[in-house]
Order: structure tokens, then C-alpha cells, then sequence
């Protein structure tokens, strides 16, 4: 499992978590850690989407 995956499966968790609880400030606290997770998620993908430009050759390494 890579860095993305596991952040997805985080997000997906912390989800899961949120609609099984029944007391508000927890399920707050596990929406707010899947915002964060996902957050990590995309910019992981936007990261690997630029090294691999990058490494392509198709943005110039600054």
C-alpha cells in the first residue's frame, strides 16, 4: 500500500467512524480527520503527478 492508498483508507475509516457514533463531538472529530486524510491524499497524487512530469522531462526541474 502506498502513501495515497493509505491516506484514502484513512479518510475511509474516519468516515466509517463518524456514522457509527452517536455522540456529536466525536463524530465531529473523525469529519474532520477524513478532511484532513483526504486533503494528504490529493496532494500526495498532485505531487506524483509532478515528479512524474517532471522526470518525463516536461516541466524543467527549477
Amino acid at each position: 500500500m502506498n502513501h495515497i492508498e493509505h491516506c484514502k483508507a484513512q479518510a475511509e475509516k474516519a468516515r466509517t467512524d463518524a456514522q457509527s457514533t452517536s455522540l456529536d463531538n466525536v463524530r465531529d472529530r473523525c469529519l474532520r480527520s477524513m478532511a484532513v486524510w483526504l486533503d494528504m491524499a490529493d496532494r500526495a497524487e498532485r505531487i506524483a503527478e509532478e515528479r512524474a512530469h517532471r522526470e518525463a522531462g516536461k516541466v524543467p526541474f527549477m
